[in-house]
C-alpha cells in the first residue's frame, strides 16, 4: 500500500513539474525577448554606451539574460536527467555563480554612481568617465567570483580525485559535500549583501540629506536620484531572498515533495526570473532618454511590419 501511494505522488508530481517547465519555457522566451529589446535599445544611441549609467544598466541586463539562459539550460537538464563529467559542470556553474552575484554588484556601483552625480556634481565627469566604467566593470566581475572561488576551493580541497571523472545531474548542491561548506557559502553571500546594503543605505541618505537641501530642478533631480535608490535596494532585496530561498526549499523537501516541488516553482518564477525581467524594464522605463529610444525601436519596427 505504502508503494502504491508513492508511486502515484512520484506519478502526480512528474506530470506537474512537466506543466511546470512547459509554463517556465514560454516565461523565460517572454523575459529574453524583453532583455533583448531593452539590450538593442542600448546600443541605437551614442549617449548610452558612453555614459556610466547606461553601461552599467547595460551589464545589468547582459547579466540578467545570461542568468535567465543558462539556469533555464540547467533546469532542463535535470529535468532530463542528463549528466556530464563534473568538469564541465565546474564551467556552467562558474558562469551562473558568477553571473548570480554581478546583479547585485553592479546595483550597487549605480547606486554610487547616482550619489556622486547628486552629491559631488563637480567630480562626476571624472569619477564616472567612460574609462572608469570599463574599469568598475573589471571590478565587478573581480568581487563576483570571488565567492564562487572560495566555494571552488573548499570543494577541490575535500573531493577526491576520482570525483571529477563521476557523470552526475549538474546543479549548484553537488559542490556542497559537507555542512560546513554550505555555511561558508551562505556566510560569504550574507557578507557581500550586508556591505551592499549598508552602501544602499549611506547613498540614500546622503541623497536624502541633498534633496532636502536642493531646490527648483536640483530638488527634482535630487528627488528622482532617491527613488532610483529606493528602486535598487527592492531590486536588492529580492537578490537577497534569492540566497535564502535553498535554505527554505531543503527544510520544505523533509516535509512533502509536492510542496516542495510548488514552492521552489512559486520561488524561481518570484524571485528569480521575474526580477531579472521586470527590474530592468522598470529602470528603463522610468528613464525618459531610454523610454523615448525605447518607444522609437518599438514603432519602427511596427512600421516596417505594416
Amino acid at each position: 500500500m505504502a508503494d502504491n501511494n508513492s508511486l502515484v505522488v512520484s506519478d502526480v508530481s512528474r506530470h506537474q513539474f512537466t506543466y511546470q517547465i512547459i509554463i517556465l519555457q514560454i516565461l523565460v522566451m517572454i523575459f529574453l525577448c524583453i532583455n533583448f529589446l531593452l539590450i538593442v535599445t542600448f546600443f541605437q544611441k551614442e549617449c548610452f554606451y558612453t555614459t556610466a549609467r547606461y553601461i552599467l544598466f547595460a551589464v545589468t541586463l547582459l547579466s540578467d539574460s545570461l542568468i535567465l539562459f543558462m539556469s533555464d539550460v540547467l533546469l532542463l537538464l535535470t529535468y532530463f536527467r542528463f549528466t556530464m563529467e563534473l568538469w564541465l559542470c565546474i564551467i556552467i556553474i562558474a558562469w551562473i555563480f558568477v553571473y548570480f552575484m554581478v546583479t547585485p554588484v553592479t546595483l550597487t556601483a549605480m547606486t554610487l554612481e547616482r550619489y556622486v552625480a547628486i552629491c559631488m556634481p563637480l567630480r562626476h565627469a571624472e569619477l564616472c568617465s567612460t574609462h572608469s566604467t570599463m574599469h568598475c566593470i573589471l571590478i565587478i566581475h573581480g568581487l563576483s567570483s570571488v565567492p564562487y572561488i572560495v566555494v571552488l576551493s573548499t570543494f577541490f580541497a575535500s573531493a577526491s580525485f576520482s570525483l571529477y571523472k563521476q557523470y552526475k545531474i549538474c546543479s549548484v548542491e553537488i559542490f556542497i559535500l559537507y555542512k560546513w561548506q554550505a555555511h561558508i557559502r551562505s556566510a560569504i553571500s550574507q557578507f557581500y549583501f550586508l556591505i551592499m546594503c549598508i552602501i544602499i543605505a549611506f547613498s540614500y541618505v546622503k541623497i536624502m540629506h541633498v534633496a532636502k537641501a536642493a531646490s527648483g530642478e536640483n530638488k527634482k533631480l535630487s528627488r528622482k536620484g532617491l527613488r532610483t535608490v529606493i528602486l535598487h535596494a527592492f531590486q536588492l532585496l529580492l537578490c537577497l531572498i534569492q540566497l535564502w530561498c535553498p535554505f527554505i526549499e531543503a527544510e520544505i523537501l523533509q516535509i512533502d515533495l509536492i510542496l516542495f516541488i510548488n514552492v521552489r516553482y512559486f520561488n524561481y518564477i518570484t524571485f528569480i526570473l521575474a526580477p531579472r525581467c521586470l527590474s530592468p524594464l522598470i529602470y528603463g522605463l522610468r528613464d525618459e532618454m531610454f523610454f523615448q529610444a525605447l518607444k522609437n525601436l518599438f514603432f519602427g519596427m511596427y512600421r516596417r511590419n505594416i
